[in-house]
């Protein structure tokens, strides 16, 4: 049995980056609608899984890259982005960040030493705050 699901998929496009997310979206449409009683979501999950199926069992094998390539493109910046800001929030524990209120630039400070003036390394501008 194998065998045959192994020779018929040979020359076809397979699984990707893009049917896995696209799994998952149609996943959580699906429960909107059955939960929800949203028809619209749920035939939409229908058309993705037929959408699904279609690029896992194309033989146009150029095309269907393609379509990876342009989209993990787009999922890359936006996982990158959520990545980045995650790591953001972890690297600045311990500190407050606050504008200069003239250039607004970006300075760090220390937490929990109170009344402080802060010195503006891009313009020179010293400011208060409380840290």
């Amino acid at each position: 049995m194998r065998e045959k699901l192994q020779r018929f998929m040979m020359g076809r496009y397979g699984n990707d980056k893009m049917n896995q997310v696209l799994s998952y979206v149609v996943l959580v449409m699906m429960i909107l609608g059955i939960f929800l009683r949203v028809r619209v979501c749920y035939w939409l999950a229908i058309v993705g899984v037929a959408y699904m199926y279609f690029r896992m069992l194309s033989r146009n094998i150029s095309a269907r890259y393609a379509e990876n390539q342009a989209f993990l493109k787009h999922y890359y910046r936006l996982t990158g982005w959520f990545s980045g800001k995650k790591s953001d929030m972890t690297r600045n524990k311990g500190y407050h960040i606050y504008k200069c209120p003239q250039c607004r630039q970006k300075v760090r400070v220390p937490k929990g030493k109170g009344k402080i003036s802060i010195h503006c390394p891009k313009c020179g501008n010293d400011f208060i705050k409380r840290s």
